[in-house]
């Protein structure tokens, strides 16, 4: 038992460990080929099967959307562009909804965003091993097929958002504007400190916030996935069971990473229009 449970918790840190690139302790640089050499690498390591997962993806985001946008017609649509046309039409009403401001860069913002995360959350629903296990045949020790649930893709993203509020806060009411409310809100010029604490932590949940819904909600279903895989391992009634429960697990899965993707881009239109406003 003492051998099987080991042998568990070498899947589990296996499937949940990166393909990390970086320099040694020996100064070289190469492929981590355990956890703790991951760790080692430090803050300068990447990941390459996030960055590879996340730019793939965002690619063929890009190249079908522009496909599709590219042999658009007039008259009856095709699927594809029925399709596409629809996906648009939904973030255009979700922007209208959520953003009451003028700004043109806000909708193909929210549509990339949705889309991006929505195809990055739908690797969860690939099978556990394959790719993972074709990784090993070549040579590689790791491969996380899913870059949601690497915190420094969901950070990334969140701060790049964070940085597009902050531009767009000062671009709209001014330093001094920008400042003030920081400052002088919700208690006035007499309360400046606590307003500054509360106002100061208020716009720092806002990446945290993001970063950590989506990666929590991600490595958690992640997490399951690779739970159930375990079960195929314990014999023909658990290896039936672990079927029944990927098979269920995944037709819930879907609901979520749809939902996550939406609420990022929610999140992300809401704040946007904060930033275009005078108070909030």
């Amino acid at each position: 038992m003492s051998s099987e449970a080991h042998s568990s918790a070498e899947y589990i840190k296996h499937h949940l460990q990166n393909l990390t690139y970086g320099q040694h302790a020996d100064g070289s640089w190469g492929l981590a080929h355990s956890v703790q050499e991951a760790k080692e690498m430090g803050f300068f390591a990447i990941n390459l099967d996030t960055m590879g997962f996340s730019i793939l993806l965002g690619a063929a985001f890009l190249f079908l959307f522009h496909g599709v946008a590219r042999r658009a017609k007039a008259g009856i649509p095709g699927g594809m562009q029925n399709f596409v046309e629809w996906i648009v039409e939904f973030i255009d009403g979700a922007v209208r909804g959520s953003f009451t401001a003028r700004n043109n860069m806000v909708a193909p913002l929210a549509l990339t965003i949705f889309i991006w995360i929505f195809l990055m959350n739908l690797m969860d629903l690939l099978p556990i091993d394959w790719i993972p296990g074709l990784a090993t045949m070549l040579g590689l020790p790791y491969m996380k097929v899913v870059a949601t649930t690497d915190p420094n893709a969901t950070f990334g993203m969140s701060l790049a958002v964070f940085f597009l509020v902050l531009y767009y806060s000062i671009k709209m009411k001014g330093v001094g504007g920008f400042v003030g409310e920081l400052t002088l809100q919700p208690f006035g010029k007499w309360g400046l400190p606590a307003n500054l604490l509360l106002e100061g932590v208020n716009l720092i949940a806002k990446p945290v916030s993001l970063a950590l819904r989506l990666f929590g909600n991600m490595y958690a279903g992640e997490m399951i996935f690779i739970l159930i895989a375990l079960m195929f391992s314990g014999g023909a009634v658990l290896a039936l069971t672990g079927g029944v429960l990927q098979w269920a697990w995944a037709v819930f899965h879907i609901l979520i990473i749809t939902l996550q993707a939406f609420i990022f881009m929610t999140l992300t239109i809401v704040y946007m229009d904060m930033a275009h406003q005078e108070h909030h």
